[in-house]
């Protein structure tokens, strides 16, 4: 007989869990929601009267306090004075101090998004000339450190046991309600409220600290906390919990009145009352990531609201449900196997709610997006094209699944004839068995036998001790019986190749649906592509002329390692003469960053002069500046910038630009 391995439950969950480590080992830190879409003073310019603010334009609305945004001189001194104001729309502005001197100045800020995620810069402009500045170019870091990741963390569990508890749920009540009663499946949704509720006491506590100082010692701050519950982040994390107190009856009532009630007109109707509290309670806990994430904010959150609930509880229906399917297919008892009726029915609810998933994903794609390029150029459209990858490999795998139910189906009246056929076998062999007291007696040799009831008659209990003796002994064959009785019903039913191949597709999809949970968790803490390339379009287009100053930008690639990024270049005053130019290198999300060498070359094709070159002096992270640049006459210049990222990297961009 071929013997069936089948992988153990506990193997399985550590599995499971290893990978989503793995995952969330690798995520990045958030990224940014809010972009950095405009400023006065600009980045990199040289004003020659010191300015009375600093402004900056962000792509939606920020929460501002005190020290979100300070303006630090040369030498690191903050030279701002009170708080910033929101002058108008999305644009904040601070004052500062009078008589400012000569030099480079750093303009940091730490603000907090619409849709709830810390956001973080720096950039650097000049009075009269730059300078060298103690001041680091990369900005502070809000989301970050140990507060960031085990905020994320909480995330990650928080999205999961969602899932667990609606899909869980949902499994039992539309397609195996004979689930009920079974105690992997109740483990299974319990442990997915619990995993909830604790996350989100988790995001409570930490949210505070996460979007301020970021220390691990102002977690149980009660001031923050206070400042945390008047936020609507905060209201969502509390009305979550609200609305877990009331998935708490639901879980009570399905797992305890429900399943001991008889099939029926009265518990058909309990079905019903319960699925209409359930989706009441589900689409309630969807609504507050909705409340708070990116379909709260940007293009038409009156409608992205509702389709971000829709999608949530379609990825519950499927996931969750998925995962129950697969504990009921390994954890459910031998007497209580799934029937192929039911696995049916969670496949016409996995098409349905992929059917939701796809008219929901195409809105929330053209609304995040916004174009065809944004799913190569931006990070959020990677890993939307990601999930889609991973989306069409469940479907393929769901396709197995499919036939496997089917030769389940057509194996189920086999298998149910083989196990009443072992019931009339045991059932004729118990009749055929003596009684408990012969049963005994029959154990021995005849020699043995006449010796023994010799020796019984010479000593016999009582009645009283031998009823009690062949009850204990009555009772104890009862149970082998039934031991033997299972084990051959889970014998049968783990035989059974149908029902074989259904686990191991269903493990299949298991194993994908936890890294699509992961990288749709990572989706919602990702910048929109949209906003993204309209944060690109605002900071990296040629400008309009600032008094008298001419700006540039470049693209380049040089197919190395860290080769692709944006020179942007300010030239003042961009007439014939002495000119000060400033080069900024930025990667494409618009972080300064160093490469070991640029060079600049100015040709005037028409009057054959050239190339000039010019070698800028590094002054910071990102930005270098060159002083005294003689430009002979004005003219239709060609301005070539070559940018050197390694050793062997290199490349030559080029822009032609109206001087003087």
């Amino acid at each position: 007989m071929t013997r069936t391995i089948t992988p153990r439950p506990r193997t399985l969950v550590l599995l499971l869990l290893a990978a989503l480590g793995a995952l969330l080992a690798g995520a990045a830190p958030a990224s940014a929601h809010a972009a950095l879409t405009g400023s006065d003073p600009a980045q990199g310019v040289v004003v020659q009267q010191p300015p009375a603010r600093v402004s900056l334009t962000f792509s939606e609305k920020v929460a501002m306090n005190g020290d979100s945004l300070r303006v630090l001189d040369p030498k690191g001194k903050p030279v701002q004075t009170g708080a910033p104001d929101n002058v108008r729309g999305t644009t904040y502005a601070v004052r500062l101090k009078g008589g400012l001197g000569k030099g480079t100045y750093t303009v940091t800020y730490e603000v907090v998004s619409a849709d709830s995620h810390p956001v973080a810069g720096a950039y650097t402009f000049s009075i009269g000339a730059p300078s060298r500045t103690v001041v680091s170019g990369s900005g502070p870091t809000v989301g970050g450190g140990v507060v960031g990741g085990l905020y994320q963390v909480g995330r990650y569990v928080s999205y999961g046991g969602y899932i667990v508890l609606v899909g869980g749920a949902a499994f039992v009540l539309l397609c195996w309600r004979r689930g009920a009663g079974v105690r992997a499946l109740q483990r299974l949704v319990v442990g997915g409220w619990l995993a909830l509720t604790a996350a989100t006491l988790w995001l409570l506590l930490l949210r505070g600290s996460y979007t301020t100082t970021g220390k691990v010692s102002d977690v149980f701050d009660l001031g923050l906390l206070g400042q945390v519950l008047e936020t609507k982040s905060g209201a969502a994390l509390v009305s979550r919990l609200l609305l877990l107190a009331a998935a708490a009856l639901f879980i009570a009532v399905l797992f305890g009145t429900y399943q001991r009630r008889e099939e029926g007109a009265e518990k058909r109707d309990l079905t019903f009352g319960l699925g209409i509290g359930g989706l009441v309670v589900a689409a309630g806990l969807a609504t507050s990531w909705a409340m708070s994430e990116h379909a709260s904010v940007g293009l038409q959150p009156g409608i992205a609201m509702p389709v971000d609930v829709v999608h949530l509880l379609a990825v519950a229906a499927w996931l969750g449900g998925l995962t129950a399917l697969l504990v009921a297919l390994y954890r459910a008892p031998a007497g209580t196997p799934v029937e192929a009726a039911a696995v049916r029915r969670f496949s016409r609810l996995a098409f349905g709610s992929l059917v939701a998933l796809v008219a929901t994903g195409i809105y929330q794609s053209w609304r995040q997006l916004g174009s065809w390029s944004a799913f190569t150029d931006t990070r959020y459209g990677q890993l939307l094209l990601a999930k889609i990858a991973l989306v069409a490999v469940m479907v393929g795998l769901a396709s197995v699944s499919r036939r496997w139910t089917g030769r389940l189906a057509d194996q189920g009246a086999e298998g149910e004839q083989a196990v009443a056929e072992a019931g009339t076998e045991k059932e004729s062999v118990t009749a055929a068995k003596p009684t408990a007291g012969q049963d005994t007696a029959a154990r021995g040799t005849g020699t043995a036998d006449t010796a023994g009831q010799e020796r019984a008659g010479a000593s016999e209990p009582g009645p009283a001790a031998k009823d009690s003796g062949d009850s204990r002994r009555a009772a104890q064959l009862a149970r082998q019986r039934a031991a033997v009785d299972a084990a051959r019903r889970k014998r049968l039913r783990d035989g059974d190749a149908g029902r074989f191949g259904l686990r191991r597709s269903v493990l299949a999809e298991a194993a994908v649906a936890v890294v699509l949970l992961a990288v749709t968790t990572a989706l919602t803490q990702t910048e929109p592509g949209r906003t993204e390339q309209e944060a690109k379009a605002a900071t990296g287009a040629v400008t309009a002329p600032r008094n008298g100053s001419l700006s540039l930008s470049l693209p380049f690639d040089t197919g190395g390692a860290d080769g692709k990024g944006v020179v942007a270049l300010d030239i003042d005053p961009a007439h014939a003469g002495a000119n000060s130019l400033h080069l900024f290198v930025r990667k494409p999300g618009g972080q300064l960053f160093d490469v070991p060498e640029v060079k600049i070359a100015l040709t005037l094709e028409a009057k054959k002069i050239g190339p000039l070159s010019v070698a800028p002096e590094h002054i910071t992270t990102g930005h270098w500046s060159a002083d005294g640049v003689q430009i002979p006459m004005a003219g239709d210049w060609k301005v070539e910038v070559t940018v050197r990222t390694s050793d062997i990297d290199e490349v030559t961009v080029s822009k032609n630009a109206q001087i003087g």
